[in-house]
């Protein structure tokens, strides 16, 4: 009978010897084996032993196939199948169904038409092609977007990438090494968000990268905040961590507020109400009608671009930084229309 703890190596074992994005020598699998092993509280387990576990991986019942290659210098241990698992088993009829609706709807994403291996799980799976359902709004012509589909894989796989871009101030190409994190979209456009070394995290517009490579031999680092929440403070992904949340206050005419009253300019957004809007009416007596509304984010290139392109029918009055920054926008403008 199998002991529990050598079940719980082979499991641990076949994780690692699947990983197709980092290759692991035998020394550095005893390594990850024994981290594994304490974290459950069980004792480590000398090299003699994961090289014996190995030995029976090879033999029935689980025959798999382990090949040892050279990588950088040193002599590595995987599956020679890639996607083989000792643990893989059969989906259930409502698995399947469950997994076809989820492909059907990414597959209707245009920008990641570059899952190959989507539609060759949609054809062993015998899913049915329908018409579109959802719809997304995305742009064909997008610089980047082939990237889309590569990034989503590495991002899934864990997999440290050196990347190399340029800005648009500075055409000249740079390389970076980087931990991705998360593909987001704004104002469709598309933005990698990933961890250097040092723990800072920065994002870089699809747009702007000329290419990527895989390096399995760098260990991978997890990020330290929480992302989802990430932007909750801000307009779009240029989060400035030196600056405070801003208290905005702005006033919109009536032919704006409907719109922007159903569709916030950020999760922030709440109507001045009361005494508070009484206030407001006595404080800026020629804002006639419309409505005030205050937001709480912090200020950023692109909450000046969304209050931009509705600057017909809102006024921002505070902060005053914010205020001063807008009119000069505008006067640039003006001097540009005015010369021609």
């Amino acid at each position: 009978m199998v002991k529990k703890n050598a079940i719980m190596r082979y499991k641990i074992l076949d994780s690692l010897l699947s990983n197709r994005n980092r290759y692991y020598s035998i020394s550095e699998l005893l390594e990850k084996v024994n981290e594994a092993l304490e974290l459950d509280g069980m004792e480590p387990v000398s090299r003699r032993c994961i090289e014996k576990d190995l030995n029976t991986l090879e033999c029935a019942p689980y025959e798999a196939a382990i090949e040892r290659v050279w990588y950088h210098g040193k002599k590595c241990i995987r599956y020679a199948e890639e996607g083989f698992s000792i643990f893989t088993k059969k989906l259930t009829e409502e698995e399947e169904n469950l997994l076809s609706e989820v492909l059907n709807t990414i597959g209707q994403f245009d920008g990641l038409d570059t899952f190959e291996w989507l539609d060759s799980l949609k054809k062993r799976l015998d899913i049915k092609e329908h018409r579109r359902i959802i719809q997304f709004d995305s742009n064909p012509y997008f610089e980047g977007r082939n990237l889309i589909g590569s990034l989503f894989t590495a991002i899934s796989n864990k997999q440290v990438l050196a990347l190399k871009y340029h800005t648009f101030k500075d055409p000249q190409v740079k390389e970076v090494v980087v931990y991705p994190y998360l593909l987001k979209e704004y104002n469709n456009r598309w933005f990698l968000i990933v961890g250097v070394e040092d723990g800072t995290i920065l994002n870089f517009a699809l747009d702007r990268i000329d290419d990527f490579k895989p390096m399995p031999h760098i260990d991978y680092i997890e990020p330290d905040e929480d992302l989802e929440s990430r932007f909750d403070d801000i307009v779009g992904v240029t989060l400035f961590k030196n600056k405070p949340t801003e208290d905005i206050l702005l006033w919109v005419n009536e032919e704006g507020y409907q719109y922007v009253k159903t569709k916030p300019l950020h999760g922030s957004q709440r109507d001045v109400k009361g005494e508070e809007d009484k206030t407001m009416r006595e404080k800026y007596p020629a804002l006639q009608g419309g409505r005030f509304f205050r937001l709480q984010c912090i200020l950023n290139y692109e909450l000046e671009q969304l209050l931009m392109s509705k600057m017909n029918q809102l006024v921002v009055l505070e902060p005053a930084t914010l205020k001063d920054s807008l009119i000069n926008r505008i006067k640039k403008m003006d001097l540009l229309y005015s010369s021609i």
